[in-house]
């Protein structure tokens, strides 16, 4: 068992999804990984490999930019050695909720997103009506020195009220995907991060 899978984040994050259905964890990853993942989000950028995300399944697929602005591509394994180094990270947090919360989850899929100055995406939950494997969301930031007056918050609709959570680097957010309303707003500056959905069977 490594450092990771035995880290004390994973504690906390178990205990907040059971007791308040969310948790955000600052400077969870690496900072060496954050940095390549950085790197490799802009990379995939700069060769044309992200694409204007979609809103719906299926057929009824639209990319709709006045719903949500961001370019993405989804991770594979083997595609680059921080890739993959994340996506063991994840397996490792998958089978510690699984272990300890019963949450059945099998699989993680998670793509990059990169948010140009201005984007946004508006609040919605991230279970679609006639899907309901997506159980929990993560979100992992990849952003160095973010600063509060760039904006680009991801707004999570509690029952208590809103809450603001600023895109920080390393910074990782996970919520119950059919249960927490959310939204990205706009930022002064490029933000980048990594959307991610533990999945159950369908």
């Amino acid at each position: 068992m490594n450092a990771f899978a035995e880290s004390p984040l994973l504690a906390l994050i178990v205990d907040d999804l059971a007791t308040q259905g969310w948790s955000h964890q600052c400077l969870m990853l690496p900072a060496d990984l954050t940095a390549a993942l950085a790197g490799e989000c802009r990379a995939r950028a700069a060769a044309g490999d992200l694409a204007p995300a979609a809103v719906g399944r299926g057929e009824g697929q639209r990319i709709r930019e006045g719903v949500r602005g961001d370019l993405i591509q989804w991770l594979e394994p083997g595609q680059s050695a921080a890739s993959d180094a994340y996506l063991v990270l994840m397996d490792e947090l998958r089978q510690r909720l699984n272990r300890e919360l019963y949450l059945g989850l099998e699989d993680f899929e998670c793509h990059f997103a990169l948010y140009p100055p201005g984007a946004f995406y508006q609040k919605h939950l991230d279970r679609f009506h006639d899907d309901d494997r997506r159980a929990v969301s993560v979100v992992a930031y990849l952003n160095a020195d973010w600063q509060p007056e760039q904006g680009g918050a991801l707004r999570l609709h509690l029952a208590e009220g809103e809450r603001d959570i600023l895109p920080e680097g390393g910074g990782v957010v996970l919520f119950l995907s059919g249960e927490l309303p959310h939204e990205v707003l706009p930022a002064s500056r490029q933000r980048l991060s990594l959307a991610g959905w533990f999945r159950r069977r369908a």
